[in-house]
């Protein structure tokens, strides 16, 4: 593996995407290969990211909850198919028909979001004047006394996104175990497999002395440092570091065991990884979700099974391939740039394939950034800038008094051609780009554009 190829690339993108702080790690079977941490867990103390730094994993989360279910699952104590309302005191039966514990391990209940989570950290970060306090799973239990009424599909039949599902299978995890969901992970998972220093809450946090400090990119793009939003559990309440975090890899690459400790059996652990349902994003392209874990057949030909996790101010990814026993886990202190991109990339490496030629997302992001700069008509007469903004393009047009722009959406990329299209006065333009070697050109609307030099 090229790992000075791997450093290059996050240390380039930590700084474009002005991300602080970084901690990588590589697993290999059952053991920790490389680990490292880039940049800083606290910039303004001027402390360094290291392996041990513990950062909050967000969604991964739902994978530890998933887990438990199937636990409970393979000891008799609960049936996958069992309907939620046996449990839980909340009717959830959307067209009648019940929503079962099997719909809501994969986003299957016919509900869309209902927004609890974004809400909630928003709240708790200032962001919005409006707290959502919803404390305890039984807060959110009240809050979803009318989501039966807000579905859109019969169980089973839709992928929506809900973190309040998750939520929903703490609750029975605590119901059905006679303990709350944090011990019960903690008991069943953390602690069987040596991981120490993984956290639920603030105040185990607070006492280690190697925690990441949190950050927000501000809509000018500034770093503004916020605090962790405690308070969220089953859905992506956990805190961990990328030394524990590769124990937990180990597991489920020897499918379920590690160290003489079995977290679930192969068979349990088989039934997560399955694609039970298509997923809106397609990073690879064929991606399903499963029990807590999002499903691809189609990495470099191998099946990779991974989650990623965002609460706003810390970021993480997780990634394995059972076929070849590697796995990464990537945490970061602001979401400035996709942990899960990173994690791909190393992934990639691992496998001795080139990412920036052989991963859509990553061509498209080197041919974005060829195509920004500063763009001029015949003889200077009009004037474009073009920026990237995610996975678009901005072109804007400024005089002394005025500012036009543009939202380009990508539509066919290329090695030497790329077309992007905007929508204007009702209508769709088409914008077309020529990347060759003596410069790149821009065709859009009746004018044609030469690339001058960098904004």
């Amino acid at each position: 593996m090229d790992l000075e190829r791997l450093e290059g690339f996050i240390l380039s993108r930590m700084r474009e995407f002005k991300v602080p702080g970084l901690s990588i790690g590589i697993v290999k079977g059952n053991e920790l290969i490389y680990a490292r941490g880039f940049g800083f867990r606290d910039l303004e103390r001027g402390l360094p990211a290291s392996p041990g730094t513990v950062y909050g994993i967000g969604s991964i989360t739902k994978t530890f909850t998933a887990l438990s279910i199937l636990r409970l699952v393979q000891e008799g104590r609960l049936d996958l198919m069992d309907p939620v309302d046996k449990y839980i005191p909340l009717r959830l039966r959307p067209f009648g028909e019940p929503v079962r514990i099997h719909h809501l391990l994969t986003h299957t209940s016919g509900i869309p979001a209902l927004g609890y989570a974004e809400a909630f950290i928003n709240g708790v970060l200032g962001l919005e004047a409006n707290l959502l306090p919803l404390a305890t799973p039984d807060d959110v239990i009240t809050f979803m006394r009318d989501a039966e009424r807000w579905a859109v599909a019969r169980p089973g039949e839709r992928f929506f996104y809900l973190n309040e599902g998750y939520v929903l299978l703490g609750r029975i995890i605590s119901k059905v175990s006679g303990v709350s969901y944090e011990d019960y992970v903690t008991r069943n998972i953390l602690k069987p497999l040596g991981m120490d220093r993984s956290y639920f809450r603030a105040e185990d946090f607070e006492r280690d002395p190697d925690t990441a400090a949190a950050y927000i990119i501000t809509r000018d793009g500034d770093l503004m440092r916020s605090r962790f939003p405690f308070g969220v559990t089953s859905d992506g309440g956990l805190l961990s570091n990328v030394i524990d975090m590769s124990r937990f890899v180990s597991m489920l690459i020897n499918r379920g065991s590690l160290g003489g400790v079995t977290i679930v059996s192969r068979e349990y652990l088989e039934l997560a990884e399955r694609k039970y349902v298509d997923v809106p994003w397609r990073v690879i392209g064929d991606e399903g979700y499963g029990y807590g874990l999002i499903i691809s057949n189609e990495f470099f030909g191998r099946k990779l099974i991974y989650h990623s996790g965002n609460v706003l101010v810390h970021v993480a990814f997780m990634g394995y391939i059972p076929s070849d026993g590697i796995g990464v886990i990537v945490m970061a202190n602001s979401e400035g740039y996709s942990p899960t991109r990173v994690g791909l990339y190393a992934l990639s490496l691992m496998l001795n394939h080139d990412p920036a030629r052989e991963l859509r997302i990553f061509r498209e992001e080197e041919i974005a950034r060829k195509l920004e700069g500063v763009y001029e008509a015949y003889g200077g007469t009009v004037r474009m800038i073009i920026k990237r903004q995610g996975d678009y393009l901005v072109m804007t047009s400024t005089t002394r008094y005025t500012q036009e722009s543009v939202v380009l959406v990508p539509e066919d990329i290329r090695e030497d051609y790329a077309r992007y299209f905007a929508w204007v006065n009702g209508y769709k333009l088409p914008a077309e780009f020529y990347i060759r070697s003596d410069g790149v050109y821009l065709i859009y609307e009746r004018f044609k554009f030469e690339k001058k030099g960098p904004i």
